[in-house]
């Protein structure tokens, strides 16, 4: 398989993803305990993300070792690790790099397909569904409902670790630009400017900024986003880790879609609304609403 991730990430950054699932070897005693009760898919995702984990840890040259998961689900990474797990129908991934080459590492795959009925006006305000109606009209190939989803857990995955504090998805603001992709996907960058004010544990790494800057892409099929931030950022700017552009853009004569922001810039409100029927969003963990944080 065409590695769809890595096209995402910078080169010090180790990624395994697999179609399907990898079934040996067997968890740790301390994996296998969380996922006991579990039904047969839960532990399949489960398992195959963790052995995807230890593919990518092996690739930094770190020894296989349990990864259970913290208190709100987050994985167990080794001392002087940051990582992610993903996973949606047919697709798991897992990245991760030293601490010495980035503070903290988020990345979410997602089906390339609409949300659910209910679940956008749920984790989106009202001038992120504007900008959405937009981009449609100029790109409908672009699930951006579900693009919207996908770049606001790679948010939250990189804001926890640091922050240890919750994140509503009123709580950050997103836009986007694209452009064809030479594979025949679309691909380009987000924003997020954080609604909130930032704690100091985060407000280092983002370099005193509000503001994060992330990579998506679709294609074959999925939704995949990831942001990071780099231990060590050039300028005065985010701490955002840029990675080898690996896939030209469309040369083919004709000119890629405009650059188009997703909102402009406004001052955000709390989100009203019903509860986010995660699971039926295709992420993991409870129903969360309107005012609970999103889990890792």
């Amino acid at each position: 398989m065409t590695s769809l991730m890595r096209r995402l990430l910078p080169d010090h950054v180790e990624v395994t993803e697999v179609r399907g699932e990898l079934v040996a070897p067997p968890l740790f005693p301390e994996e296998e305990v969380v996922v006991a009760q579990a039904v047969d898919k839960r532990r399949r995702e489960f398992a195959t993300g963790r052995r995807c984990a230890r593919l990518s840890l092996s690739a930094l040259g770190i020894p296989a070792v349990p990864l259970p998961p913290g208190p709100h689900g987050e994985p167990g990474w080794p001392a002087g690790v940051v990582g992610a797990i993903s996973h949606c129908d047919g697709y798991r991934v897992a990245a991760v790099a030293r601490a010495t080459d980035l503070v903290a590492l988020g990345i979410d795959a997602e089906p390339a397909a609409p949300l659910p009925d209910g679940v956008l006006k749920a984790v989106s305000l009202p001038e992120e569904r504007a900008g959405l109606a937009r981009l449609r009209g100029s790109v409908p190939q672009v699930p951006w409902d579900r693009l919207l989803f996908s770049a606001k857990e790679s948010v939250y995955k990189v804001w926890f670790p640091l922050t240890r504090r919750p994140l509503g998805f009123e709580q950050a603001r997103l836009r986007f630009t694209h452009e064809l992709d030479a594979t025949g996907g679309v691909r380009g960058t987000f924003s997020a400017r954080l609604l909130i004010p930032v704690p100091p544990a985060f407000a280092g790494p983002l370099g005193g900024g509000a503001e994060l800057t992330g990579r998506w892409l679709v294609d074959q099929g999925l939704v995949l986003t990831t942001l990071t931030l780099a231990a060590h950022p050039a300028g005065n700017g985010p701490r955002v880790a840029e990675p080898v552009d690996r896939t030209p853009a469309d040369t083919s004569g004709t000119s890629p879609a405009p650059t188009t922001p997703l909102t402009d810039p406004m001052d955000g409100s709390p989100r009203t609304g019903e509860p986010v029927d995660r699971a039926a969003a295709g992420a993991p963990g409870a129903s969360v609403g309107p005012s609970t944080p999103w889990p890792p």
